[in-house]
């Protein structure tokens, strides 16, 4: 990859970090070659200055870089700092020493056999490490497709999301991205229809570029490759075999058509789709018109399925970590969400609102804070009911007091619900019916005073996934067949009344499939 000198107007230094050159330039700012204090080579991206102006974005940015942070490294450009309070605020990441995609197909010509099945399966692992810590790219094309030691690794993962939130896109005709490799959900319809499945869209179109030299909906202008992706069917060239029809399946219209990131990674160790699959056919929520998510093949079968696959593909040994076994074991996810219907950043009233009773207060800084004395409170949030699949996650910090929990209640109905009880030394998964308790799930304490972890609930027909930081902390049955649906609430619990506790939760997500 070319380095360019640096221009009189490029900064010569940034925090610790000394800059050497200019490595490209894009919508979001520029990125730089540096050295660390340590003499190590960096990548040091710097935001442009009408974002860094927006204090909703600081707050955007910083969540974000903390959910990069968390993407297993094994192919992506591991995420090593960031100051979102800087000036320019700028993000450091591992340098990839190597071409991008783009590169090599420009001098060398489309890929095939076994160059081209290795740029499938590492750029599509690459997805369930990114979408297993909470994260969408956003931002996938061949040139954020580098090449580290004939290895492909994804880069600039996950901080598109912090500028389409705060740049208002739409007013100034400006979208974070490129369009030719957009999901038609990017270009027309609500943000909040932006989930993982427009990286799976992304990858399918990157792949028919390194594969034929083209983007699947190519065209003379920027509209028509928009209409194209839009209202057209896929050119998919000379692509042929089981990797087609997979390219295929992820370029369909619907996200609800497409596989997750990983059904994808399982349909490529496989050797192809299983052709008896038929994503629009899925069982109805109790009580609600809301798909269910698709069942997944267990890693442990497509594995074994994939063996022979894997035999003739160079430089994959890095694709699967050895801990990889099953979806609940993996840390991703299980529900096949798509749908964001809920963000907050918490930073500000908004969907929960400002709160006080009994010494304890509902209040927003860096996040909903809530502290006090009080045995128990909940926040006043929104009343909307959420049926059938889901995805609940949040951030929760700031634990000061040795009994101070978080509380997170979901299909809450009145009286009746499950919560998710955060404390110092135990999780516990908690259903009330009305009358009493019972503890459905519980592990020890990860949450230690002053540490942030990132939470998400993963609901899936009748069982809750309980994760953090993309680490699977239990698996539980939530078979109360009154509770198909219902509110989300957060909230505090200190059983000491003597002793004031507080709480943080910020960036909390809802996502439904």
């Amino acid at each position: 990859m070319p380095i360019r000198p640096l221009r009189p107007h490029d900064p010569r230094s940034l925090g610790a970090y000394t800059l050497l050159g200019v490595i490209g330039e894009g919508g979001m700012g520029a990125v730089y070659q540096a050295r660390d204090p340590g003499g190590r080579l960096v990548a040091v991206k710097v935001i442009r200055p009408e974002f860094a102006a927006l204090d909703e974005f600081r707050a955007r940015f910083r969540s974000e870089v903390t959910r990069a942070r968390q993407v297993p490294p094994f192919s992506t450009a591991e995420v090593l700092d960031a100051d979102p309070d800087h000036p320019t605020p700028y993000l450091v990441v591992e340098y990839v020493d190597g071409p991008d995609l783009a590169e090599v197909v420009t001098e060398n010509g489309p890929l095939s056999g076994g160059a081209l099945q290795s740029v499938a399966v590492g750029t599509a692992t690459a997805l369930v490490a990114i979408h297993g810590a909470g994260v969408v790219h956003r931002d996938l094309k061949p040139r954020n497709v580098l090449f580290a030691l004939g290895a492909p690794k994804v880069i600039d993962f996950g901080i598109a999301r912090a500028v389409e939130a705060t740049s208002e896109h739409t007013r100034t005709g400006q979208m974070v991205g490129t369009v030719a490799y957009m999901a038609p959900e990017r270009l027309d319809g609500p943000m909040d229809r932006v989930g993982p499945a427009v990286d799976v869209f992304a990858w399918g179109a990157v792949i028919t570029y390194a594969a034929t030299g083209r983007s699947p909906f190519a065209g003379d202008s920027t509209t028509a490759v928009a209409v194209k992706i839009l209202t057209g069917a896929p050119n998919l060239g000379t692509l042929s075999g089981p990797l087609r029809a997979i390219v295929e399946r992820t370029l369909a219209k619907d996200p609800a058509d497409r596989p997750t990131a990983s059904e994808l990674l399982d349909m490529l160790v496989a050797g192809g789709p299983p052709p008896a699959l038929n994503p629009r056919i899925d069982m109805l929520s109790p009580g609600g018109t809301t798909p269910r998510a698709r069942s997944r093949t267990p890693w442990k079968v497509a594995l074994a399925a994939g063996a022979a696959a894997l035999a003739g593909v160079a430089a994959l040994p890095f694709l699967i970590p050895p801990t990889v076994t099953t979806p609940e074991e993996s840390g991703s996810p299980t529900p096949a969400a798509s749908a964001l219907v809920l963000s907050d950043a918490l930073t500000a009233p908004g969907k929960w609102t400002e709160y006080e009773m009994d010494g304890t207060t509902c209040a927003f800084d860096d996040g909903l804070v809530i502290q006090g004395v009080s045995t128990r409170v909940d926040c006043p949030g929104p009343a909307t009911v959420f049926r059938g699949d889901q995805t609940i996650a949040f951030t929760i910090g700031g634990r000061d007091g040795d009994e101070s929990c978080g509380q997170v209640a979901f299909r809450k109905a009145e009286r009746r619900m499950y919560l998710l009880s955060i404390c110092g030394t135990y999780t516990d998964l908690i259903h009330y019916d009305g009358g009493g308790q019972e503890v459905v799930g519980s592990v020890s304490g990860i949450w230690d005073e002053g540490v942030d972890r990132r939470f998400s609930i993963a609901l899936t027909g009748d069982r809750a996934t309980v994760l953090a930081d993309g680490n699977h902390l239990m698996t539980a049955a939530i078979e109360d067949p009154n509770k198909a649906g219902g509110t989300v609430l957060l909230g505090y619990w200190n059983p000491s009344s003597d002793d004031p506790g507080k709480v943080v939760y910020s960036d909390l997500e809802i996502w439904t499939s």
